[in-house]
């Protein structure tokens, strides 16, 4: 696949250093570096172990890897169809406005598209303004009225245990 320059491609096991790095590139411009725990070994695991659903796109400038996507499927009870969930879209600074990022998220939407989903989604960080801008132009519609709900770590550990 190849847009703007771009070439896209399907990660693999052999990408596991390559797509962490990525992992740890968006932590840091979402000031969140200090909430990564993940490793090589958890990567490798989770992203491309048997039992994984997730799937990872890298997308290139010549040899060198710009961008990354990170997506797997949910479910809406009320379309009654799969969806799409982008967990994660980046372009590497050096790279941006450049078509990457819209290059990498159109790639998404087509796959959502061959497989029949019924919608893609993903969230966005509230003081994000350029990506915001970015999504809108391409007809996404921010959902202000829905507030992420998240359970992590301890609490998540209380609550399974609750009766």
């Amino acid at each position: 696949m190849n847009t703007n320059a771009l070439s896209i491609r399907r990660a693999t096991r052999a990408d596991v250093p390559l797509v962490l790095s990525f992992i740890k590139d968006l932590a840091e411009y979402e000031k969140l570096a200090d909430l990564v725990v993940a490793t090589e070994h958890v990567i490798a695991e989770e992203l491309f172990g048997a039992n994984s659903h997730t799937e990872v796109l890298l997308g290139y400038s010549g040899t060198e890897p710009v961008a990354f996507a990170v997506y797997f499927h949910n479910f809406s009870t009320f379309l009654g169809r799969k969806g799409l969930y982008l967990e994660d879209l980046y372009v590497r600074p050096a790279h941006r406005r450049r078509g990457f990022g819209r290059a990498m998220l159109l790639q998404v939407a087509r796959t959502a598209a061959e497989r029949n989903c019924g919608r893609l989604e993903w969230s966005v960080l509230d003081w994000n303004e350029p990506a915001i801008f970015f999504y809108e132009t391409l007809g996404a519609t921010i959902m202000h009225e829905w507030k992420l709900v998240r359970v992590t770590g301890n609490a998540l550990e209380r609550l399974a245990k609750m009766t």
